[in-house]
């Protein structure tokens, strides 16, 4: 069980003031306290549940009956609850502050006893894969409850050709408490303690707060935070580049043994998506950076006064926006009555998070910077991380990972193995909330000045969203490309930053010395290589899905809450084909980044 990863960091949204009662977790749906007797027994359980799947049915698979595999696979899913309940509890906890050496501790020992006892698990995926196609298919056509679990089975066997041995599976398990968890960690708490001396500022900041000074109206504080973060940065390169090179060279280990055909191959398999797709989809991105980002800074630096934009200038408020917070209490209201001008059940699916503690809002020392929303398990519900500080785009934030919750309730009727969703499928509902909301303030704008803000927020949101997210794709794949063939440098994995800045930013921006460094604190990097694409193939995904919204499709409330539903159970193909749509024409992504367009045409428009 994983945490998911933050939304991008550079989008981080911080700043000070009075925002009202941000919500805190209660994590007692979960478990009472890390030393109740239910964790106790539920770890207990878990130990002996483990062990008894394996006395049951290792080596066995093969001799089962539709009746018997369909046992088999249900107790395996119940062991999945069991487990990912102790890891939420365990993780969520952790995240809250992850400064509390008691708190990286229990979970820790926790992680350590299920990697422990679901060891004996392992087996199970091995000999399920080594079945023959003709034996599953006959027991799969012989039992109509065992048929559903096919889209499961299907995601299992697409690892059929990348199998090890039994005994290394169960090594590479073990061994993966002290591998990439641990780095991940490291990572993590290094990230967590770092702080920043800001010139102007009366004391040290965190991440989370020096980020966000680079959305502030002053450009002397906006300067002064990008330097700080460069400096601090710099002098925790050599542990970073550290990370990097041992994360992507025991990836580079395992793929070779597994015989990957590319170090993306992993990632497109676990997001059940074509490689030509993801191709098509950076393909079409990179083709349109004239036509979106380069256009757009230059606009922007236009707006400004400024011949040239500076990196701190990238993510800076218009010259013409008022300064103002959001209150909690009027973020909530904006982003659940867009929901329900859609459909009431949006934002009554959206009400429990908010009255029975499924948010965690507030910034707190130790706190993980970013936002989240972790399904948790399908028998409880889940939670939604936020650091709340009262911008705009705290806002869309907020909508954003409140689409993710609704998604994850909708789809835990699929139960364990079936509701989860691909990475490209899972930013659906969360950048269609994000959307909903957009429009609903740009259709209450009052004047020209309040439009061409909102169109230029939700624009550069859409920039961070494709274009960066292509940009720093490439960027892995390059950093990975070059460490196959050695030990990297802090100073190679600079060159290799830099060099898909300019590509992606346009000749718009000077880029400060330190600037290179910058690479340094993006987490998904270190948790989840190649998770970025999905960011963008999310948004494009959704852009074409409102553009057939707008366009009237019949019955398509209906159609996407039955889409929501499916959780993991279809393919994109199978999803989109009821809106008309199909992810796998390369020119589907050119409908989306057209609607990226339109909105700069319409602020070029206002120039004239």
């Amino acid at each position: 069980m994983s945490l998911p990863l933050p939304r991008p960091l550079y989008d981080a949204n911080a700043a000070s003031g009075s925002f009202g009662d941000l919500p805190e977790w209660d994590l007692t749906d979960l478990y009472p306290a890390p030393d109740s007797p239910e964790f106790s027994t539920d770890m207990a359980r878990l130990k002996q549940s483990c062990a008894g799947f394996a006395a049951s049915y290792e080596g066995k698979l093969a001799s089962l009956d539709a009746a018997a595999l369909l046992d088999c696979v249900q107790s395996y899913e119940q062991i999945d609850t069991v487990a990912g309940r102790i890891m939420s509890y365990a993780g969520l906890r952790y995240y809250q502050n992850t400064m509390d050496s008691d708190r990286a501790k229990f979970m820790a020992d926790a992680q350590d006893q299920v990697t422990d006892f679901t060891t004996s698990l392992v087996f199970f995926t091995l000999e399920f894969n080594r079945l023959e196609d003709a034996h599953l298919s006959a027991l799969i056509a012989a039992n109509a409850d065992l048929a559903r679990y096919k889209p499961v089975f299907d995601r299992l066997r697409a690892m059929r050709p990348y199998q090890l041995s039994d005994e290394l599976e169960k090594f590479l398990h073990d061994e993966s408490v002290v591998g990439a968890s641990a780095w991940n960690r490291l990572f993590d708490e290094t990230m967590a303690g770092l702080m920043f001396s800001v010139a102007g500022q009366d004391e040290d900041l965190n991440l989370e707060a020096t980020l966000n000074l680079l959305t502030d109206t002053d450009r002397t504080k906006r300067e002064a935070a990008a330097r700080a973060l460069a400096l601090v940065f710099d002098k925790n390169i050599k542990l970073f580049a550290r990370v990097h090179n041992t994360l992507a060279k025991e990836k580079e280990i395992h793929d070779r043994w597994r015989k990957m055909p590319t170090p993306q191959t992993g990632r497109h398999l676990s997001n059940h998506v074509e490689p030509e797709v993801v191709e098509a989809l950076r393909n079409a991105v990179v083709a349109a950076y004239p036509k979106l980002s380069h256009r757009y800074y230059r606009l922007k630096a236009k707006w400004m006064g400024l011949d040239r934009l500076q990196v701190w200038d990238r993510n800076a408020p218009l010259p013409i926006e008022t300064p103002r917070l959001v209150g909690w209490e009027e973020a909530r209201e904006t982003v659940q009555s867009a929901y329900a001008a859609f459909d009431p059940r949006m934002a009554d699916l959206s009400e429990p998070f908010f009255t029975k503690g499924w948010i965690d809002a507030g910034v707190k020392p130790g706190k993980a910077p970013g936002a989240f929303a972790h399904p948790t398990v399908t028998t409880v519900h889940p939670y939604v991380m936020l650091n709340y500080l009262g911008k705009p785009r705290d806002v869309m934030t907020l909508a954003h990972e409140l689409g993710h919750g609704v998604h994850q309730v909708l789809a835990a009727g699929q139960g364990e193995l079936w509701s989860s969703t691909p990475l490209t499928l899972a930013e659906t509902a969360s950048v269609f909330g994000e959307m909903l909301t957009f429009r609903k303030l740009l259709d209450g704008a009052k004047t020209p000045a309040e439009r061409k803000t909102l169109l230029a927020g939700k624009v550069e949101d859409m920039i961070n969203t494709v274009v960066r997210q292509i940009a720093f794709y490439d960027f892995e794949c390059k950093l990975h490309a070059a460490r196959a063939k050695g030990e990297l440098t802090p100073d190679d994995i600079n060159a290799l930053w830099m060099s898909i800045q300019a590509e992606s930013l346009g000749d718009a921006f000077d880029f400060m010395d330190g600037y290179e460094t910058f690479w340094a604190y993006i987490p998904h990097f270190v948790h989840s290589p190649f998770y970025v694409y999905a960011y963008a193939f999310g948004d494009g995904l959704v852009n074409a899905l409102y553009a057939v919204y707008a366009e009237g499709l019949p019955g398509f409330e209906e159609k996407y809450f039955d889409m929501l539903k499916a959780g993991g159970s279809k393919h994109h193909k199978e999803l989109l084909a009821p809106f008309g749509l199909d992810a796998s024409d390369p020119k589907f992504w050119d409908k989306g980044l057209s609607m990226i367009a339109a909105f700069i045409d319409e602020l070029e428009a206002m120039e004239g």
